[in-house]
């Protein structure tokens, strides 16, 4: 395949699901939407997880919530934590008690009633995801997925399950940061617009 084609196809597959996304979606992230809208509101916070790629979209989410996304709107920060960023947390973890468990264990120790955690999964089925979310659920927290594929095991746990409709793991990862970027411009939108 010649470079240009490559370009070509990746661009339009992009581009296809994305519009699926709008088609097959768009409830959900309403639903996602109006959970974190309720929570903030009663001063509820954000924790977020995922491996990989999805650990760097925790961290870019919760920066958006934080800091901000729309340039204009003059707001306060909106509370989120990643749970994917303190390296001695994650290694204690991943050492004494299992890397299943770190995120679980961040959610016991973090969570409370009335939170909300967002579950970052290609595939649905990573265990320490899974983990997390029995533990989120436990505390009497919301959890909404973003999901890919077939929604894994994580889609029947979750309250709102948003599943990228590809089983490419680099549209969906794509898809997640646009469903989260619109996610959170909508949440701020709704608090402070």
């Amino acid at each position: 395949m010649h470079k240009e084609q490559f370009i070509h196809k990746s661009l339009k597959e992009s581009a296809d699901v994305k519009l699926l996304i709008e088609k097959e979606c768009s409830a959900d992230i309403i639903s996602a939407v109006n959970i974190l809208v309720e929570a903030f509101k009663n001063g509820n916070k954000l924790l977020l997880c995922g491996n990989g790629g999805s650990a760097a979209d925790s961290q870019h989410i919760a920066a958006e919530f934080m800091i901000r996304l729309s340039h204009d709107l003059q707001r306060p920060a909106i509370p989120a934590i990643a749970l994917t960023t303190d390296t001695s947390n994650l290694t204690a973890g991943g050492n004494d008690i299992g890397f299943e468990n770190v995120f679980a264990r961040n959610v016991e120790g973090l969570g409370n009633s009335g939170d909300v955690l967002l579950a970052i999964s290609t595939s649905g089925n990573s265990k320490n995801i899974l983990l997390a979310i029995e533990k989120a659920k436990s505390k009497g927290m919301n959890v909404i997925g973003l999901l890919g594929g077939n929604g894994g095991k994580c889609k029947d746990i979750v309250d709102v399950p948003i599943i990228i409709p590809s089983s490419n793991t680099q549209r969906i990862q794509e898809g997640h940061i646009t469903v989260a970027h619109i996610i959170c411009e909508l949440v701020e939108r709704s608090l402070f617009g």
